[in-house]
């Protein structure tokens, strides 16, 4: 590869980095205006203060721990400085638990490839990091919210990340074990979505519900959002934002494969949208502006697993499916399980995620990844002759869900036992603007 191709591809890696980074702003909109005016300082704040503090984190400890044993990325040039893979080894294959190079960029300060991955890997973190923000908004401690983004940047964001894009062991899942290639997410359906999402799960179980949001008689107190415009004007950033997202994951600017993946993210979040309008129309007589949004933001989560390795009336199915998707969940969360999420994260990104894994192993039609995670062939599914890869799908992702829970879930309980993750109840129902943060979204003049 020339020169000029690889700095092609190196500024390709850098303008997706940038357009991921702008979807903190859709985030912070999205999250806000589904919350109330007396707790905006407070939620913006936490979708301000979670990149610095993730970016930080991430820096110098968890792209070590997630990246630390790629030897190079070919699509940006040779690695200088080799990588290093932590594992264990049982029968006679290598399985790959966390990196151990490159803490800090230290070895790798003057390796543009490095440098590159480490920016596009941050504000895929960063993604990760702020889903929990929205489920767990209204009542969680400022204080104790800091600590859960050193602790998510540092290490149960990488730890994952490591297992399906660091050469883990459940991107090995082919090569040691024939199933498929390996636990395949091609953009981060599970390991930004569904990690971010089953963290909020957790979050918000231990976090409990804000006060009056259910009542003893079984009724559920309606909380509605102060700034509905505010929030679809953030659904349609991060739609935007999500071709970066998802053509970026190319890692080249060569690849033709990027109208196909740009192609399947349109369709997936429309089909989302309108899947997810017509559901709630049918139900309640009226359409729903917020559940519409979710739907969209529900069909991007959902394509970004198999957008490179399905047909564009597949990712269509795939969206319709989130979209219905979105409207149970966020249902069944609240009416079965009573956990209160004001802005529908975890149905949104921890269900769709689930569903966007399965999806590769599903509609993968065998038209792309060709010796992907080092096995031969293209990647199908299981419509397509192949099974197997719909068991290593169906792997990564109870994996995912065991993992991230049982991780996330102790770490908030042992935040609560030392410091508490709750706000007192006097600062809840005034609002945390004005005495957590000690100033309001919107001052009387």
């Amino acid at each position: 590869m020339s020169e000029l191709a690889r700095s092609l591809d190196l500024a390709w890696v850098l303008l997706a980095a940038f357009l991921v980074m702008f979807m903190q702003a859709g985030f912070a909109m999205v999250e806000t205006g589904f919350t109330r005016a007396r707790n905006a300082v407070h939620t913006m704040a936490m979708n301000f203060v979670v990149y610095p503090v993730g970016v930080l984190g991430f820096w110098l400890v968890g792209y070590g721990l997630m990246m630390g044993g790629v030897h190079e990325w070919p699509t940006l040039g040779a690695a200088v400085t080799g990588g290093h893979e932590v594992g264990l080894r049982l029968g006679g294959h290598l399985w790959g638990l966390f990196g151990a190079s490159r803490f800090a960029l230290v070895t790798v300060a003057s390796e543009p490839a490095s440098l590159a991955m480490f920016l596009f890997s941050a504000v895929f973190m960063d993604t990760a990091a702020t889903i929990p923000t929205g489920a767990m908004a209204e009542r969680w401690k400022f204080s104790a919210f800091l600590l859960y983004a050193a602790f998510m940047s540092a290490l149960l964001y990488p730890l994952y990340g490591n297992w399906v894009w660091g050469g883990g062991f459940l991107a090995a899942l082919g090569a040691n074990l024939g199933l498929g290639h390996g636990h395949v997410d091609f953009a981060g359906a599970t390991v930004v979505h569904m990690t971010g999402g089953v963290t909020a799960l957790a979050g918000a179980i231990v976090l409990g519900p804000r006060l009056g949001r259910f009542r003893a008689d079984g009724t559920v107190g309606a909380m509605p959002g102060h700034n509905l415009p505010m929030a679809v004007v953030g659904s349609l950033i991060l739609a935007f934002g999500w071709f970066g997202f998802n053509a970026g994951s190319t890692l080249s600017a060569q690849n033709p494969r990027i109208a196909l993946i740009a192609v399947n993210t349109l369709l997936a979040s429309s089909a989302g949208a309108v899947a997810a309008l017509l559901y709630v129309w049918g139900l309640h007589s009226r359409p729903d502006l917020a559940m519409a949004c979710n739907g969209l933001l529900g069909g991007l989560v959902s394509i970004t697993g198999a957008c490179a390795f399905v047909s564009p009336a597949a990712a269509v199915l795939i969206g319709l499916v989130a979209g219905g998707l979105v409207v149970r969940a966020v249902v069944f969360l609240e009416r079965r399980l009573r956990v209160d999420d004001p802005v529908g994260a975890v149905a949104v990104h921890g269900v769709c995620g689930a569903w966007g894994g399965l999806a590769v192993g599903l509609f993968a039609d065998g038209s792309y990844g060709d010796g992907w995670n080092g096995v031969a062939g293209p990647v199908r599914g299981l419509l397509f002759g192949a099974p197997s890869q719909l068991g290593a799908q169906c792997v990564g992702v109870a994996v995912n869900a065991g993992f991230v829970f049982a991780a996330s879930y102790g770490f908030f309980r042992l935040l609560e036992r030392v410091m508490g993750n709750r706000v007192p109840a006097e600062v809840e129902l005034t609002g945390l603007d004005a005495l957590e943060m000690g100033t309001d979204a919107y001052p009387r003049g």
